[in-house]
């Protein structure tokens, strides 16, 4: 028997004096414990000091002890494949000896400390961990029993998986027998760690738990009503991930779960309330929902109402008391990181502008900086996902509320009235359509109600039914209501100029070209709020400003509008260094500006165009330095060179061709060619999109690189990563144009695999009709390398273009299919019919596009024979019939 570690007097003091000084608030103090701790990992035996200082020194204060074991968590994080074999012996016996302390935060620190070391990989190694924890469940000591139990809650939650794998014999199917025993112990913090175990390995369908899984329900609804809080809490999350994995096991007793549900929702525990609203969310999205919730409408209706007041609390921390403070400085910690989306590019459609994936902007997000999550927040996202379920005979019970609610005496009782009215604004849109009339205008007066919550909640409702403002003549409710949000976006309360400016760059969204009457009174407003703003709502403002450059475009391009826009702007871009994030922001309203203003840019163009140059070359130095010496680098945040590329794309998309001389004096070529080939997919994506800006600005400058370029863009046309392939494709398309019959030797590397694309099933929309554009393009500058392969695209070429709008681009791609059918007509006569539909789909053809479409036509029908084509075309539904006869006389 070796014998027992003793720590050295002098050592333990001095460790002690550390413990002392690290609960010091002062920095500096904080600092050189810091540097102190760092130097006595050096020593083998510090780590038994750590320890027996939490398990044996009882002579010292708790929150001491526990520092003690917490330091010694992040040693184990940090270094433990260095422990010596002894130390880490003696911590894990140590350990298991003291789960039972009397104190609660030792156990829970001790806890703490086997879940670090089992995490770490350790589980395999200490094999008598999980069979001594489990057999300390049986204590007839509570202490022991619970801290037991809290080391095992810690284990499955941060080893879930490896506890079901073959790696350790599967010990699940003894744990999850032993906790469904507890289920019904005596201590309420004991039945609350069970239930939290057996959690743990719902969503993974764990085996062990789905043989037991009836068992498991039944001690559920044992414990529904609980005295204990935090038992009916893990409860309620047990039954909300049984609903999205074992849905077959609940419907049975499903009408009384809803039941249940109903009340926890109105639980006096608000933390309760809000795992029984996440009940409600999980079922919306469940195919059953209307079948088993429609007889429960009327009362989950005004439940959830209910839940979305803001609680006392919530007006505490919201300071909603404080209705001016426009003045105080933002806390640097409340701004939370933005999210660049790089440049994708898309076609436009029949309609107007270009279809986008649906924009999340415009989710309840009106108090974002408290606890992110609560009953008001899901309340409200529980109402909005059943208005999407039950459309407008959701109506039928939120009405009746509705008028007692918006025109409710009480501030708190209003608002949430009219945060219901935006919250069922998608679902119930066509039921509300009659009521909009006299809605808008009291909730455009609500937009000067006296508190700032009020009029916050407004701006976020009324954007919510912005679209059906836009269809109404403008000057009954698309005036007032741009006149006041303007106001609002100078209000003097944050929260209010913040929704405001959300709020109104939605309506512009839906606006577009109508705001353009009101640019001066528009502009007026934005360029004020600059001088006005605090730095988080800034930030906010330029995205306003990017969005109403992206709604009018080229009516931006007045001289008097450029002067007020502009100097502000500049001024920004003077003051920001190049390593500050708000960067991200003032580039992406600038490539907006930009494109809006062609012409009118130039002024700016160069100091602009020159940052963007280095903002790249500096990022891409330091990701090289990073690479070659990682520990004295660290990584770049490459964001900045995306959005450099996507400004530069913006730059060159409205210049033209008189980028020319910045790219001819500046190595953009060079840096582009690195970004071609970065890790980073999203730098690929921008990268090819400003490929083929600056092709179609000035060729002259790409040209000596293509034979560079196209195996890159070859390599990069995989489906799996859509946004990189999308533009890969499109940038290809663009050179062949510039490029002609030399584009030759380069069809071999990219045309297998553009065909591969554009028959694969599930390929999204924009990707489908680039690519049939970049195919028609290389048919049409090399026609005799393409057309073979005509048989193996024809369909689908025909089906993804047959939506897209009259251009440029589609012209292109249609001379091509023209071209490749006169080189290999047989490889049409199979899918004529397909080629009718999508020639059909032109509304106005050039003239020489339309001859060929005439050519074709007739010589296939000359072909066949009269008798066969009318056979052939008595298929046609009429509208393509008449289309085919009106334009084509066939």
């Amino acid at each position: 028997m070796e014998c027992e570690w003793k720590p050295d007097e002098q050592g333990l003091q001095q460790i002690l004096q550390l413990l002392k000084e690290s609960q010091s608030p002062d920095t500096s103090t904080q600092r050189s414990v810091q540097q102190r701790l760092e130097q006595l990992n050096q020593y083998p035996d510090f780590n038994n000091y750590l320890i027996f200082v939490l398990t044996k020194l009882k002579s010292e204060d708790e929150p001491t002890r526990s520092l003690s074991g917490l330091i010694l968590k992040n040693n184990v994080k940090a270094h433990y494949q260095n422990f010596p074999n002894g130390v880490s012996d003696f911590i894990k016996s140590e350990c298991l000896q003291n789960i039972g302390d009397s104190s609660p935060l030792i156990r829970a620190t001790v806890g703490i400390l086997i879940t670090t070391i089992a995490s770490k990989g350790e589980l395999q190694n200490w094999p008598e961990l999980l069979p001594k924890l489990c057999q300390l469940l049986d204590s007839e000591d509570y202490n022991t029993c619970e801290g037991a139990f809290g080391a095992l809650q810690k284990i499955c939650e941060d080893s879930a998986e490896i506890l079901d794998s073959d790696m350790l014999d599967r010990p699940l199917n003894i744990m999850i027998p032993k906790f469904l025993q507890f289920f019904k112990h005596s201590s309420p913090k004991i039945r609350s760690h069970a239930i939290a175990c057996v959690n743990q390995f719902i969503i993974s369908r764990t085996q062990a738990l789905m043989l037991h899984i009836d068992p498991f329900i039944e001690n559920l609804f044992a414990l529904a009503t609980d005295d204990e809080p935090e038992v009916r809490k893990n409860v309620c999350r047990a039954l909300v991930m049984l609903l999205e994995v074992r849905l077959d096991r609940l419907l049975p007793h499903m009408h009384n779960i809803i039941e249940y549900m109903l009340q926890r929702t109105q639980d006096q525990d608000e933390n309760v309330a809000l795992e029984a609203c996440e009940f409600w969310l999980t079922l919306a999205e469940q195919p059953v929902c209307k079948e088993v919730l429609c007889g429960h409408l009327s009362q989950l209706t005004p439940v959830l109402v209910n839940g979305m007041k803001y609680s006392e609390i919530d007006i505490i921390l919201l300071k909603g008391d404080i209705e001016e403070d426009e003045a105080i400085p933002d806390n640097e910690q409340d701004i939370r990181p933005r999210f660049h989306r790089s440049r994708t590019v898309a076609q436009q459609h029949e309609g107007d502008g270009i279809e986008e994936e649906e924009d999340e902007d415009d989710e309840l997000d009106d108090d974002d900086t408290i606890s992110d999550w609560n009953l008001r927040k899901c309340s409200a996202a529980a109402l909005d996902v059943l208005a999407n379920v039950f459309r407008d005979d959701l109506l039928l019970h939120i009405l009746p509320l509705l008028k007692e609610l918006l025109f409710h005496p009480e501030w708190v009782v209003k608002e949430s009235g009219i945060l219901v009215l935006g919250a069922i604004a998608e679902g119930c849109m066509q039921g509300m359509i009659p009521y909009l009339p006299e809605l808008i205008p009291h909730l455009i007066q609500c937009l000067s109600d006296k508190k700032a919550l009020v009029r916050s909640i407004t701006c976020w409702t009324l954007s919510r039914y912005a679209h059906w403002v836009v269809s109404q003549p403008p000057d009954i409710y698309l005036k007032p209501l741009m006149t006041e949000l303007l106001k609002r976006i100078l209000d003097s309360n944050k929260r209010v100029q913040e929704a405001a400016c959300s709020a109104f760059a939605t309506l512009e969204e839906e606006a577009c070209t109508e705001l353009v009457p009101y640019l001066a009174f528009i502009l007026d407003t934005l360029v004020f709020a600059f001088s006005k703003y605090q730095h988080k709502n800034l930030l906010i403002l330029y995205d306003a400003i990017g969005t109403l450059a992206d709604s009018v475009g080229h009516h931006l391009n007045k001289p008097e509008y450029i002067q007020m826009l502009m100097p502000p702007l500049i001024q920004k871009w003077n003051q920001l260094k190049d390593e500050d994030k708000d960067l991200f922001p003032l580039l992406e309203c600038l490539s907006s500006v930009a494109t809006a203003l062609q012409s009118g840019f130039l002024p700016y163009c160069e100091p602009v165009y020159q940052r963007c140059v280095n903002l790249v070359q500096k990022t891409l130095a330091q990701a090289m330095l990073h690479q070659s010496q990682p520990d004295q680098y660290e990584a770049p945040d490459k964001d900045f060179m995306i959005v450099a590329l996507d400004l530069l794309s913006g730059l060159a998309e409205g210049l033209g061709g008189t980028i020319e001389q910045l790219v001819a004096r500046s190595n953009i070529l060079t840096l582009m060619y690195q970004c071609m080939q970065d890790k980073m997919p999203e730098v690929r994506q921008s990268s090819f999109a400003l490929l083929g800006d600056l092709t179609k600005a000035c060729f002259q400058h790409v040209k000596p690189c293509i034979a560079d370029f196209m195996p890159i863009l070859g390599t990069n046309l995989n489906p799996e990563l859509i946004s990189v392939c999308n533009n890969a494709t499109w940038a290809i398309g663009e050179i062949s144009i510039q490029m002609g019959s030399e584009m030759q030797p380069y069809i071999a590397m990219v045309l297998h695999q553009l065909v591969e694309i554009i028959n694969r099933p599930n390929t999204p929309k924009t990707l489908l009709e680039n690519t049939a554009i970049t195919i028609g393009r290389l048919g049409y500058v090399c026609p005799q390398e393409v057309a073979p392969m005509l048989q193996q695209f024809i369909r689908p070429w025909c089906t993804s273009l047959r939506n897209i709008r009259d251009n440029e681009e589609k012209d292109s791609a249609f001379r091509g299919i023209c071209t490749m059918i006169s080189v290999n007509p047989g490889g049409v006569v199979q899918d004529f019919i397909f080629f009718c539909d999508a020639v059909a789909s032109w509304v106005n053809p050039k003239d020489d596009l339309r001859d060929m479409f005439y050519k074709i036509l007739h010589g296939f029908k000359n072909q066949v024979g009269e008798d066969n084509w009318r056979r052939f075309s008595d298929q046609f539904p009429m509208p393509l019939k008449e289309r085919l006869a009106t334009f084509y006389g066939v």
